[in-house]
């Protein structure tokens, strides 16, 4: 049989980037081989994201764009998967009638047979069922990056007002300390050198561990801190209400966690964070922040940002400026708020996108302002890099400092995988340059 190729387009989050990998893993036990286009495959997936502004429609026009590659090749298999998959389903066939599949993020742990019946009518599977989908998987992992992502908690029970996680991704899951620990040296012996571990709550993360106990984000740190050849631990996306005190200790204590936080907040008022069903207040995520530094005083802290939440007003927005301030963030991602379908914010008093934009051009510039100063404070000083591949121009190597800002330097290809000490010597709005010190 000729050998099969797939080419799978990536929207969104870090989660989407390791389901996507996930899914190749799985499609090459059924001899599929991945491509760079979708001019010459034989399976497209688009792996979609709802979290974006106008991602329903998005999705649409790129499926409009395969029309021409069905229209040449009647045989090409066209899946829709992801979070817009999860919350469209029916109706993205019934827009679309090319696409013969719509799965949500769990259920491709079926890829292979959804496929096969999809040859015979139109497919679409919605179920959730976290468990099956890890044990199902194939253990063995042919991800070969340097630094790699690894799930361990997938799903949200927060049901933020804004937000489609709960409806799309199911409730918070766990997977069992067991699993991870054994697909972490996967990654190791594949040869990646940092793991970044993946979850909605990724700090509200409650595995099995030994003899049936639940076990914590900090104990399973630990536990992974144990496998030899891996250096570098991180963990992405973190609520506030679950951050801990065990949390922080391993922080200061485990040389292998790296002293980075993503710790979104959305808004400083507290009006507005009420509207959000956040369950925090300013002052309570500030005391987060004074909390872990009390712990690791050169922690790095980036955030998320939502400006223009319904009826935020001047003052509303001032407060999140403040918030900013006290802060200090090395790294940040803002939005302007945009409906989504289904959650209560939609029916929300919303404010115009005139005022939206301008007050998210004000505060990425404060933001912008804090991450170029954080980035030239370096200039003259030494850290760690961790080297993942090559940069743009010959010699060059691009890696990761602890506190996961980008660095370049001239370096030999055969450091690629390696820890080196470097001496930053400038830098640009997003990145570090510097030599490596012998």
């Amino acid at each position: 049989m000729p050998t099969q190729k797939v080419f799978i387009k990536n929207f969104g989050c870090q989660m989407n980037e390791y389901d996507s990998e996930r899914m190749l893993e799985s499609l090459a036990l059924s001899g599929y081989i991945e491509t760079s286009t979708a001019d010459n495959a034989d399976l497209v997936i688009l792996n979609t994201c709802h979290i974006r502004e106008r991602a329903t429609e998005k999705i649409y026009s790129e499926i409009g764009r395969l029309k021409p590659n069905k229209a040449e090749n009647p045989n090409l298999t066209i899946a829709v998967a992801g979070c817009v998959a999860q919350a469209e389903g029916e109706e993205i066939i019934r827009r679309q009638p090319m696409v013969d599949l719509v799965f949500g993020p769990q259920a491709y742990h079926r890829l292979s047979d959804m496929i096969a019946a999809s040859r015979q009518s139109p497919q679409v599977e919605l179920d959730f069922n976290q468990d099956e989908k890890f044990s199902v998987l194939p253990a063995q992992r042919n991800n070969k990056r340097v630094s790699a992502y690894l799930t361990v908690q997938e799903g949200c029970d927060k049901f933020c007002t804004f937000c489609v996680v709960p409806y799309t991704r199911g409730k918070e899951f766990s997977r069992s300390v067991q699993e991870i620990y054994d697909e972490a040296k996967n990654l190791v012996q594949a040869g990646s050198r940092e793991v970044i571990l993946l979850g909605q709550n990724v700090n509200a993360y409650h595995g099995q561990g030994n003899g049936n106990s639940s076990w914590s984000l900090a104990n399973l740190i630990w536990k992974l801190s144990d496998i030899p050849q891996l250096e570098r631990i991180r963990f992405v996306t973190s609520h506030p209400n679950d951050m801990s005190e065990e949390l922080n200790v391993a922080f200061r204590d485990c040389p292998k966690l790296m002293p980075y936080l993503h710790l979104p907040i959305q808004s400083g008022s507290d009006r507005i964070l009420k509207l959000m069903n956040r369950k925090h207040t300013a002052n309570e995520y500030l005391d987060v922040i004074k909390n872990v530094r009390s712990y690791r005083p050169d922690i790095a802290i980036s955030g998320d940002f939502i400006v223009g939440f319904p009826s935020e007003n001047e003052e509303d927005f001032q407060q999140t400026m403040d918030v900013v301030h006290k802060v200090q963030f090395v790294k940040s991602f803002s939005f302007k708020y945009s409906q989504r379908p289904g959650t209560p914010a939609a029916n929300m008093k919303q404010v115009s996108k005139e005022i939206q934009e301008k007050r998210l051009a004000k505060l990425q510039s404060l933001l912008f302002e804090q991450q170029k100063l954080a980035l030239s404070d370096s200039i003259g000083k030494v850290s760690k890099v961790l080297f993942e591949k090559k940069g743009r121009y010959p010699g060059q190597l691009v890696g990761k400092n602890e506190h996961f800002q980008v660095v370049h330097a001239m370096a030999k290809d055969e450091l690629i995988g390696d820890i080196s000490t470097v001496c930053y010597t400038a830098a640009s709005s997003n990145s570090l340059e510097g030599s490596l010190v012998v």
